[in-house]
């Protein structure tokens, strides 16, 4: 079986908190030194950043829990107790506001219409958000 060396769907969830798995995928394919070299300038920035600010944690921090092999369970548990813990009303927005990214924002906006420029993506009307740009962009949606 081949090695998988795309980070999971922004869409994927732990905890009731989507975009967790893919952060620390892409930790994990960084340590194995695999992730592709598109995701480097962004990483631990962007949404990451944004979601380690969420949770009330570092993500520098977060990566020494993916250095130690700690799961994806255990690293939510240990951002639960060492951040800020947050209800299930504030996930919930928290997600409806990462999944919304792009779409009628000025600047995530324009960050999603310079990734369209650079992979020729812009005639995609349908690519509305970045979490849409990363499911074409990945191939999991055509």
């Amino acid at each position: 079986m081949a090695e998988i060396t795309c980070p999971r769907s922004p869409y994927d969830m732990e905890g009731g908190l989507c975009f967790f798995p893919r952060m620390l995928d892409k930790i994990r394919l960084d340590i194995k030194g695999i992730l592709g070299p598109g995701y480097l300038p962004r990483l631990g920035k962007g949404m990451d950043g944004l979601l380690c600010q969420f949770l009330g944690v570092r993500y520098d921090s977060v990566r020494e829990r993916v250095e130690e092999g700690k799961t994806d369970v255990d690293i939510l548990e240990w951002c639960q107790r060492n951040g800020i813990r947050r209800g299930t009303f504030d996930v919930m927005l928290f997600n409806k506001f990462l999944a919304k990214l792009g779409w009628r924002d000025e600047d995530y906006g324009q960050r999603l219409h310079d990734y369209k420029v650079q992979q020729n993506l812009v005639h995609r009307a349908d690519i509305e958000t970045l979490f849409d740009f990363i499911e074409v962009d990945e191939k999991r949606r055509e």
